[in-house]
Parts: structure tokens; C-alpha cells; sequence
């Protein structure tokens, strides 16, 4: 919203969407309604122990972008979905990577838990049943987020076959795509405060299993972002936040409808295993893609 905003605003043209600023928007219940569910999900920081010193990993986060086929979406939707239970793309997307970090940390530890979260999008769950409500968060400046995660021992993630390792990414978001879900979690932050919280899934310690977040950026509005010379051939995020928990945004392909174009942020052995293994799925972005 705000890129395209001020795209518009250096073109001098009107801004199709007008930011809301509005805080009461988040405002939390009185009194506040907490599920238990969400302190399994989230920790004030201040509560976690001290990083270990002297502990340097032996291997770090790196950035670098695929892209990915319509075929190959199509083909691992069809390969995630079982009996009558058809999964989202991002979904079947999800287990599939799950699938592959976990494969890299095998010969370490097959018993390590790896854990693997979905950011979702909470504006439209807080609009429900609010028509005045749904439209200012459209335009709410600001994220409205949620990342669940789930946990898996990486050995059952290596032999579960794509449809189960779906099912339980489908399970571990369920419970976090509604309104309450999101007004019991702006009551969570309520009752922390000062303290600032963060999504247990990004807490990766020394010897814990890989663990990454997926975000869609698959509304991503590469097109409508004309400064005045022109619409970007290429548009991608860049995401350098510290420690180990991996980022992956799919993002839609600027020149080939159907095609996603996937932002990396993983460990630099990961990425080896994901070029090695699943090289016909995540192909490198190149100028000839662009058609640059």
C-alpha cells in the first residue's frame, strides 16, 4: 500500500488508497479474553535466558532467489493433497521446503525438533462481520500479523510423505486464520506491556533443529508501482534479520503469469541442499528469465 501510494503521489496523481492511522483500530477488550494456545506461541522477550557467549555458528544466514514453475506449484499441490483434501499452494509450498531444511540437519541429529512458521495476514480476519471495520483495515498503515508454527522431530519430516507433512502445516494455521485468534493475541501483547514479545518459531538456539518462516508476497503489486519511468521488470524483498531462523517469501513473477519468484533467506548449507536436491523446483532467477 504504501509503495504503491507513493508511486502514485510522484506521478502527482491522486492516491488510490488513503492510509489510516487509526490506533483504536487495535484497541484490546475489556476485559481481555487470552487462549493459553497463544503463550505457546509467543514469549516476552525479556523472559528468554542470555544468548550463550562465545558461541559462533559454523554456519550463517544468506540471501538469494529462485524461481519457481506453474508446473511445479501445480505439481507439488497435487502431490501435498490427499483424499478429497485439497491444500493451498502456499501450503503445499511450505511442506515441501520443510521438508527439504529438515533433510540438510539429518546426519546431525535425526531426533532434533525442526520448526517451520506461516506469517498471516490478520486484517481481514479483524474486519469480520464489520463492513466499516474490514474497509479501514484494508487501509491500515502497519502490520497485522500472526505467525504460527508447528514442530516436528526431523526424522518423521524426512519419511512422512508431501500430503502428511501438508496436513499438519494445514493444522498448525488453522487455528490462527480468524477474528479471535487476533483479538485474543492484540489482548496478549495488551497484558505484556511494556515488554517488547516475539514468535517462539523465531527463538533458534544452539542445538536446536533448523527452523524457518514462510510469508506470501504473492499480492505483491509489482505492477502498479510506476515511479514514472516505467514499471519494475523485477521486484523482491530483503529481509537481513539476525540469528538462525531461516525467511522464504514466494512473490508472484513478473513476466510469466503463474510462476512465483521465492526471496531466500536460509543457512548457506541448506540452500546447497535445496540447489542438490530439489533443483528442478527452485531454479536460479537469471536476466534471461527477466527477459532483460
Amino acid at each position: 500500500m504504501f509503495l504503491v501510494s507513493w508511486a502514485e503521489i510522484a506521478q502527482s496523481k491522486p492516491a488510490s488508497m488513503v492510509p489510516s492511522f487509526r490506533r483504536s483500530l487495535l484497541n484490546p477488550r475489556r476485559p481481555g479474553r487470552v487462549d493459553p494456545s497463544l503463550d505457546e506461541m509467543y514469549v516476552s522477550i525479556p523472559s528468554l535466558p542470555p544468548p550463550e557467549e562465545n558461541h559462533e555458528p559454523t554456519d550463517h544466514l544468506i540471501s538469494r532467489i529462485y524461481y519457481v514453475s506453474s508446473d511445479q506449484i501445480n505439481e507439488l499441490q497435487s502431490l501435498a493433497s490427499s483424499d478429497g483434501d485439497k491444500r493451498s499452494k502456499l501450503e503445499s509450498f511450505s511442506a515441501f521446503l520443510w521438508k527439504q531444511v529438515a533433510a540438510f540437519a539429518a546426519s546431525k541429529d535425526r531426533n532434533r525438533i525442526s520448526k517451520m512458521g506461516i506469517v498471516v495476514d490478520g486484517r481481514s480476519r479483524l474486519g469480520e462481520g464489520d463492513e466499516d471495520k474490514a474497509t479501514a483495515m484494508a487501509y491500515h498503515f502497519g502490520n497485522v500479523l500472526s505467525v504460527p508454527y508447528g514442530s516436528q522431530p526431523i526424522g518423521e519430516l524426512i519419511e512422512q510423505p508431501l500430503c502428511r507433512v501438508a496436513e499438519q502445516v494445514h493444522e498448525f494455521l488453522k487455528p490462527a486464520t480468524n477474528k479471535e485468534h487476533f483479538l485474543g493475541l492484540i489482548d496478549w501483547v495488551e497484558a505484556h506491556r511494556p515488554e517488547p514479545a516475539m514468535t517462539r518459531v523465531y527463538n533458534v538456539v544452539k542445538d536446536d533443529g533448523p527452523a524457518v518462516v514462510v510469508s506470501s508476497g504473492l499480492r505483491f503489486p509489482v505492477s502498479k508501482m510506476d515511479f514514472g519511468w516505467g514499471c519494475p521488470a523485477f521486484g523482491s524483498y530483503h529481509f537481513p534479520w539476525g540469528g538462525l531462523c531461516g525467511y522464504v517469501m514466494p512473490m508472484p513473477s513478473p513476466v510469466r503469469d503463474g510462476d512465483w519468484v521465492v526471496y531466500m533467506l536460509l543457512l548457506k548449507g541448506q540452500l546447497e541442499q535445496i540447489e542438490k536436491e530439489a533443483a528442478l523446483v527452485f531454479r536460479p532467477l537469471t536476466s534471461d528469465y527477466l527477459n532483460l
